[in-house]
């Protein structure tokens, strides 16, 4: 296969059939040899039925449906290990990602680069979706110590040897903006408008979920929030230590001594400064076990459409 098109599909149903005609658009100005993977993640809708019918008309298109909604970055997981292009290309399905840019995306990864991203341009969402979008990506890089680039989303184009490469990562959290800089290999970005939902409807990404996300990505990815832990008990004993010390010395100048309540508050926050410090410590170590003795599938497959098995 030379191409496959990837798409988790949820909350979109009457965009499917105009999304799978306009990547066959796109798509057929490269080649006739790709195949679209729909993923369901148990939309609370008629999705799969209408994923169905399209698999029963055009065996190019492949239905993967999981047994429960797992996300959208593990809808990506179970895309990315049923591919089999040489260039795999990934988008959401409202539309909001142009398959019609995807032939520019193919150009550009021609000229020597492993991924090529969509930078997102002109972007029509409402303010408080523009503002959960810039803390949700200021939020994780601050917790994961890296860059976020809030105008890249999930439209790109990959390389088979990176997608090789990500699916070698044995993580059970799955972030790709994330896993994507740690592979490494060579990206760029080529500017795409970003369209407006044509349903009515808005993303399913609330400010909670995104705020979740970035929490249990950051958790997933880094250990910076266990070390910051460590540095709250570490300024917490220096606080303490450092009122001790001046009310020691204001007690050898004045000759008054303090009251008993204020050595106690001291004595207490001091205590606690070392307990979080002790804690924290322990805390990496465990964070870092835990993940690896983690096991668990990322998703869970009930059906298959159009593969080769079926």
């Amino acid at each position: 296969m030379h191409i496959s098109i990837i798409s988790p599909v949820y909350g979109a149903p009457t965009l499917i059939n105009e999304l799978v005609s306009q990547i066959e658009t796109a798509v057929n100005e490269i080649t006739d040899d790709y195949e679209i993977i729909l993923v369901e993640d148990h939309s609370p809708d008629n999705s799969q039925e209408i994923i169905r019918r399209i698999c029963a008309n055009d065996k190019k298109v492949k239905g993967v449906f999981l047994s429960r909604n797992f996300g959208q970055q593990y809808a990506l997981n179970a895309g990315f290990d049923l591919s089999s292009g040489d260039y795999v290309v990934t988008l959401d399905c409202d539309l909001q990602n142009p398959p019609s840019q995807i032939p520019a995306l193919y150009k550009k990864i021609q000229e020597g680069y492993d991924i090529v991203y969509a930078s997102r341009q002109n972007r029509p969402d409402n303010y408080f979706m523009t503002q959960g979008s810039k803390l949700f990506n200021k939020l994780v890089g601050f917790l994961t110590d890296s860059k976020q680039d809030e105008s890249l989303a999930e439209f790109a184009i990959y390389r088979r040897k990176m997608v090789d490469a990500m699916a070698m990562m044995g993580d059970y959290r799955r972030y790709y903006p994330l896993m994507n800089q740690w592979v490494g290999f060579k990206s760029c970005k080529i500017p795409v408008n970003h369209d407006s939902r044509t349903d009515g409807k808005e993303s399913s990404y609330s400010m909670r979920k995104r705020i979740e996300l970035a929490i249990s990505t950051a958790i997933a990815f880094s250990t910076k929030s266990l070390h910051l832990i460590v540095y709250l008990g570490s300024i917490i004993t220096t606080i303490a230590v450092l009122i001790a010390i001046i009310l020691v010395i204001k007690t050898i100048i004045t000759g008054i001594d303090v009251s008993g309540w204020v050595t106690l508050f001291i004595s207490m926050w001091l205590i606690a400064g070392i307990l979080i410090m002790i804690i924290g410590i322990i805390a990496v170590y465990i964070g870092n076990i835990f993940e690896e003795v983690k096991h668990r599938p990322s998703y869970i497959v009930s059906e298959k459409i159009n593969f080769p098995e079926d």
